[in-house]
């Protein structure tokens, strides 16, 4: 799925401790996005706080908000008026392709 059908989203990932399962989820998430052709910009919510804050202007543009739902989320109303998909840390990790494929169809269906 490329060129003009390219999706812009944007994730945030926290986990309960902070730590791994925060960066594997970004990771993973991040991978799966890019490797299929589309825009994604990932924030962590760590234990060293926030890292690689979404701006407005990405927000703004997004056409889904992934958020991860093991934990809150920080400033989770900014994302407010958006499309937002809650996933599991470990979705993210281990279904992120899957996570990509349904947004896809999600995505061109709502473009017919």
């Amino acid at each position: 799925m490329r060129g003009s059908e390219d999706m812009n989203v944007v994730a945030v990932t926290s986990c309960p401790s902070g730590v791994a399962h925060t960066y594997m989820a970004a990771e993973s998430i991040e991978r799966a996005f890019k490797d299929a052709g589309h825009n994604i910009k990932v924030e962590t919510q760590g234990s060293i706080g926030i890292e690689n804050r979404i701006s407005q202007e990405e927000i703004k543009k997004a056409d889904y908000v992934i958020l991860t739902k093991d934990i809150a989320i920080k400033d989770e109303e900014r994302f407010q008026g958006k499309t937002i998909v809650r996933v599991s840390v470990a979705d993210a990790i281990k279904k992120a392709d899957a996570i990509v494929k349904k947004l896809e169809q999600h995505y061109a269906s709502n473009k017919k």
